[in-house]
């Protein structure tokens, strides 16, 4: 914005001045110099007073083009301006001429030669100068209206976020709920320990997913959440977890492996085992989680996976667009999902 601003100054206070003098010193050479004469001959007063109606006229141009291009380009009706903008011309500086000539400023010795000379010079430069006000103008308004779209974007997804993160919640306490509605006529340690375990996950959820955390948050979390689904899970259900050591400080968006892990509790079947592999390969996250599973297809276990894989994957467009990859496949009774992240 501070470009901007001083851009913006530069063409209406700047320019007109230099471009004034400009083309003075244009006209001057032409005149002087091509008739061998000594450059800016003649009575100084006179000069001095041409030079000065010179920047006049830039900056009066300035003023009422920025006025008449500011609508112009607002409305975006664009194309004939620059058949006004050469009459104009024609006719200001001419009159100007002749009101200079009357009132004695200007002194034109070669009569009707130096009027023409002086609309060959001056009306072309203007028409250049012109042509440097509304390009800054066009550039300006294409600038602000892209700023205006990114802004818009930006809200937008952040909506979408809350939006997808806000319904992580009801449907995982909807879950949690369940879990500890079927403990409540066992012993009271069990009943205990579940409500700790949610506590815990409640409490990550609220308050650490509105930005990155460091990875060993999200990985403690991960370890509260599986010991959590075992406590309903049948005994015979068997989790594998091996985690890279490295995994410590690097930033991460909160809850991206916990609706993966939800699935796998929910389909495992068959040798009831899960194994999960989170390591780091170069800058890259590799989520390797893998579930047994009886004879369900591919096919069935995504379709049949709910809000939580599909709010995933709109997630991670989100915030992590053209770095992640998700990928699944069913091999040897086990349904394996793998999801890389590519960090900063």
């Amino acid at each position: 914005m501070k470009i901007i601003r001083n851009k913006k100054i530069a063409i209406e206070w700047i320019y007109p001045a230099v471009w004034g003098i400009l083309m003075y010193n244009v006209l001057r050479a032409v005149t002087d110099l091509t008739h061998h004469g000594i450059f800016w001959e003649g009575d100084i007063k006179l000069h001095l007073v041409a030079l000065l109606l010179s920047i006049l006229i830039c900056y009066i141009s300035s003023l009422v083009w920025h006025r008449k291009l500011c609508r112009i380009v607002e409305s975006g009706k664009m194309g004939r301006d620059y058949v006004l903008v050469l009459v104009q011309l024609i006719i200001l500086l001419n009159l100007v001429l002749i009101a200079g000539q009357g009132v004695g400023l200007l002194f034109m010795g070669a009569g009707w030669i130096d009027y023409m000379l002086i609309n060959v010079i001056y009306i072309p430069l203007l028409l250049i100068f012109y042509t440097f006000i509304r390009n800054g103008l066009i550039d300006k308004n294409v600038y602000k209206k892209i700023l205006a779209l990114e802004i818009l974007k930006a809200e937008k997804n952040e909506a979408e976020l809350d939006f997808l993160k806000s319904q992580y919640h009801p449907h995982f306490l909807f879950n949690a709920l369940n879990t500890i509605y079927f403990q409540v006529d066992e012993s009271n340690e069990e009943a205990k320990n579940s409500i700790e375990h949610l506590s815990g996950l409640l409490r990550y959820q609220l308050y650490d997913v509105n930005h990155e955390v460091p990875f060993h948050k999200e990985i403690a979390y991960l370890r509260s959440y599986i010991a959590f689904q075992q406590l309903r899970k049948t005994d015979k259900l068997a989790v594998n977890v091996t985690i890279d050591a490295i995994l410590q400080q690097q930033p991460i968006e909160p809850l991206l492996f916990q609706p993966l892990l939800e699935n796998a509790f929910k389909y495992v079947s068959g040798s009831y085992q899960i194994d999960l592999v989170l390591k780091l390969v170069e800058n890259k996250i590799h989520f390797i989680l893998k579930n047994s599973v009886s004879d369900t297809p591919v096919s069935s276990v995504i379709k049949d996976s709910g809000i939580g894989l599909s709010n995933l994957k709109r997630r991670l467009e989100l915030l992590y667009p053209e770095n992640h990859e998700l990928l699944t496949k069913k091999e040897n009774a086990f349904f394996e999902v793998t999801l890389i992240l590519q960090i900063k």
